[in-house]
């Protein structure tokens, strides 16, 4: 048999590993500091959840892995966090509202696959329900730039609201605009052209066409693009709702051909992207769904809620420059001396250590280590141990110091 991975997915080696995890430690950190607690749901869901007219529409249904249990029933790989919380949400009706919850794990999608994005991947989702004040909205782009700010990442938060979409397509008298939404939201991939050229297929006339990327082409700062919206539609509960968010914020663009192609927004919605341009597709995104709870549970109580995803392995990409291949900060190098006193003393201490327990002499282990990355040697031999002084070795400078145990702890904190 020959051993292959399945198309679409990936070993993750530790150095890559390593590096999601301390993307990880930064989003816990601040999800929690916002005060956002966690919980864990299902990789398997029913298939009607995840099929739901309520979820993720017509799009994702293409790109679900579906399969029957041994009791014929039909489930399906969750596409993403959101609509298993929804459904969570859902089964809990005790749950005190606001009710504020962060997830991270792996989602799945039978999709295109390029170099950034695969079949298997994790999100890290930050969600809120019970809350219809748009500061929480504003919130939201604070998390976004308080991430990406702790991970030293540059980015741009764009926000848009699908009710401007929806005002628009009422406007220009467009049949069918859910369609054209999800063709707009294609803008980044395919370009104005081809979205003209999709447009085009569908029925929409020319100068339905010509006006519509008139107006989502619309550029300047953010309050002249709300100036020049309010001109062409009037009255407009989604200007009102951004303008709000303005009032909050100003740490983001207003980008009125951002559309989210998920069925489920409802109001404020968001996309996140490197500044760099090294990874052209969005790094975070999310939005408004203010009734797919209650579309789930087939009831008239207000369930308003609001979530943002981010896509660990796209960010840890972003990072890879870093270099990160170990999760030890000193690697310990005995010659011919008993040192587990002092490895104890290290790790008690907090500090990430390894040791080498086969006497591969000093050079072999320096060697061993700075392919691994780690960032420092102790070297331990008789006078060391005898005079309490050992030497720290730095692996990027090779600079060496002689010091006591309790220097050494304090150095590598």
């Amino acid at each position: 048999m020959k051993l292959e991975l399945a198309k679409g997915v990936k070993d993750i080696y530790p150095e890559e590993k390593i590096l999601q995890q301390r993307v990880m430690d930064v989003f816990r950190r601040t999800f929690e500091l916002y005060g956002y607690a966690p919980i864990e749901t299902p990789l398997l869901e029913k298939y009607e959840v995840l099929a739901s007219k309520y979820a993720g529409g017509s799009e994702i249904l293409n790109e679900m892995f579906t399969l029957n249990d041994q009791g014929g029933r039909r489930l399906a790989l969750r596409y993403d966090l959101t609509v298993p919380f929804c459904r969570f949400v859902g089964m809990n009706k005790t749950l005190k509202m606001p009710f504020k919850r962060y997830e991270m794990g792996p989602v799945f999608r039978d999709g295109p696959i390029s170099v950034s994005r695969f079949r298997q991947f994790w999100q890290c989702d930050v969600d809120v329900v019970g809350i219809k004040s748009m500061k929480i909205d504003a919130e939201f782009v604070e998390i976004f730039n308080k991430v990406f700010e702790e991970l030293g990442l540059n980015v741009e938060v764009r926000v848009n609201n699908r009710k401007i979409l929806d005002a628009i397509m009422e406007r220009l008298e467009i049949n069918k605009p859910g369609e054209v939404i999800l063709i707009v939201d294609k803008l980044d991939k395919i370009g104005v052209k081809g979205v003209s050229k999709e447009l085009k297929e569908i029925g929409t006339e020319e100068n339905q066409i010509r006006l519509l990327l008139k107006i989502i082409s619309v550029e300047g700062t953010n309050k002249q693009k709300l100036k020049s919206l309010r001109d062409q539609l009037g009255v407009c509960e989604g200007l009102d709702e951004i303008e709000e968010v303005m009032k909050y914020s100003d740490k983001f663009v207003f980008d009125i051909s951002l559309a989210r192609g998920l069925a489920y927004y409802t109001g404020t919605i968001y996309e996140v992207y490197l500044k760099n341009g090294e990874i052209k597709t969005a790094v975070a995104s999310g939005g408004r769904y203010d009734k797919m709870i209650s579309g789930f549970l087939e009831s008239n109580q207000d369930y308003p809620a609001l979530g943002i995803s981010f896509g660990l392995s796209r960010i840890a990409l972003a990072l890879q420059n870093q270099n990160i291949k170990s999760v030890n900060k000193v690697y310990v190098i005995p010659i011919k001396t008993e040192v587990n006193d002092v490895v104890k003393n290290l790790r008690n201490s907090g500090i990430n250590t390894d040791v080498d327990y086969n006497s591969r002499g000093v050079s072999k282990n320096l060697d061993y280590a700075s392919k691994l990355g780690i960032p420092y040697c102790l070297i331990i031999g008789e006078k060391e141990l005898k005079s309490n002084k050992y030497t720290l070795r730095n692996m990027n400078t090779g600079k060496e110091l002689k010091l006591s145990i309790t220097e050494i702890i304090k150095k590598l904190k």
